[in-house]
């Protein structure tokens, strides 16, 4: 197995001080997140909720994993006791159900709202208007046992630069305005997850504090 240390080095040091790599380790094995994990990496990001549970398993305790992928209401129990950020919320409903499973698990769970930003149908998200509607309503307030910390988005996959730029400052100038109403004990805007390989860099400029970071990091993908 070849060595990920050139690649995780190369984007751990293009990242400024605000803003986290997120490693995605999603279809790799645990022997890749733990070389990952001795050269100081700490935030690995998954899209499967089963692939996430068998590798924390695995996995020292101080990883802080973060669920990325879309995530179904019916298998939000299955991570709910040790996540650490889930950062595609596109729901109410959604929120919801994470509120009664960190019940359940004595525990806040912090999340990010996932905003409808590309001009694609198959993302999911909020539009900047009902998640405008929601953050300035008293609904946040019912989720007694979540952390709303910020946003999220991913631009439409395109090799168009200007439109992934404007995008991404779409979601920059939404979570500045909901930064502007100030922090409640259910929402604080702290953190902005855009960007992911191909668009990083376009993402840091834009004012992304995370970056999802895979196939350059980890190689390409395993298909199953």
């Amino acid at each position: 197995m070849e060595s990920i240390a050139p690649n995780l080095k190369k984007y751990q040091g293009q990242l400024p001080g605000h803003c986290r790599l997120i490693a995605v380790s999603k279809t790799k094995p645990v022997e890749m997140i733990a070389e990952a994990y001795a050269l100081g990496q700490r935030d690995f990001g998954e899209n499967k909720v089963q692939e996430l549970v068998d590798k924390q398993a695995l996995l020292p305790n101080d990883i802080q994993w973060h669920m990325i992928g879309h995530l179904q209401r019916n298998k939000v129990k299955f991570i709910a006791p040790f996540v650490a950020l889930i950062h595609a919320v596109d729901s109410g409903r959604l929120l919801s159900e994470i509120n009664k499973q960190a019940i359940k698990n004595d525990r806040v769970i912090d999340c990010l709202l996932q905003v409808h930003i590309a001009e694609e149908e198959s993302k999911f998200g909020w539009s900047a208007e009902s998640l405008l509607e929601f953050v300035r309503g008293k609904e946040p307030d019912n989720y007694t046992h979540i952390r709303i910390r910020g946003l999220m988005g991913m631009a439409t996959n395109t090799d168009d630069e200007l439109q992934v730029r404007k995008e991404f400052k779409r979601l920059k100038s939404l979570f500045d305005e909901l930064k502007k109403m100030g922090d409640t004990d259910r929402v604080s805007m702290q953190e902005l997850s855009m960007g992911m390989t191909s668009d990083f860099k376009i993402a840091v400029e834009e004012g992304s504090t995370m970056v999802r970071i895979g196939t350059a990091i980890f190689g390409d993908r395993v298909r199953k």
